[in-house]
């Protein structure tokens, strides 16, 4: 049963806006991406992704990325500008040391943009962490 499943709080995890050049498109775009700064792969990473704001959201995305090696990324989807000016919610849950983790990393709404970029370590480009 779905209540007998414990679940814990991710750590050394986290979910990220790099704005990086297209080469396909021509331009700079927002790139969602998630961390695994842990010392250990995590596995079975599935992450659902949303827009919101009032009365104005998004279509649900699920994603399902397997592993991620520690110290590493992987790209979770494009964030077009226009959903920018809503709050972008990315619920992930993976396993890991036979527990499985979840948690929900949040972009407020027009927070993303290039004044707010910072050092993302492993990436090595800049970029905005999600709360």
């Amino acid at each position: 049963m779905k209540k007998d499943i414990e679940f814990s709080e991710a750590k050394d995890v986290y979910v990220v806006a790099i704005h990086e050049w297209n080469d396909e498109f021509l331009s700079k775009d927002w790139n969602a991406y998630i961390i695994n700064n842990r010392t250990s792969p995590i596995d079975m990473v599935l992450i659902v992704s949303k827009g919101y704001d009032g009365d104005r959201k998004t279509s649900l995305m699920r994603h399902a990325i397997g592993e991620i090696n520690a110290k590493s990324f992987a790209k979770i989807e494009l964030i077009q500008e226009e959903v920018l000016a809503l709050n972008n919610e990315f619920f992930v849950t993976y396993y890991a040391d036979k527990k499985i983790y979840e948690k929900r990393f949040l972009f407020e709404k027009h927070k993303v943009n290039e004044s707010a970029l910072k050092s993302i370590p492993i990436i090595d480009k800049e970029g905005v962490f999600a709360l």
